[in-house]
């Protein structure tokens, strides 16, 4: 009884969390403000290192 209302919570609102969750997601990656800091991250890996090992 515990498995099919549990079931049934996940296939109707869990979709829905889910889904809003995602466009949350999403649809922060593409604010005005995160432009500098995702085109930061794009160069990142190619830039040299410039603190000492040790």
């Amino acid at each position: 009884m515990i498995y099919e209302n549990l079931r049934q919570f996940a296939d109707s609102w869990g979709l829905v969390a889910t889904l809003v969750l995602f466009l949350t997601l999403v649809g922060w990656t593409f604010l005005p403000r995160a432009r500098d800091a995702h085109a930061r991250a794009a160069v990142m890996i190619l830039e040299d290192e410039e603190q000492p090992h040790g």
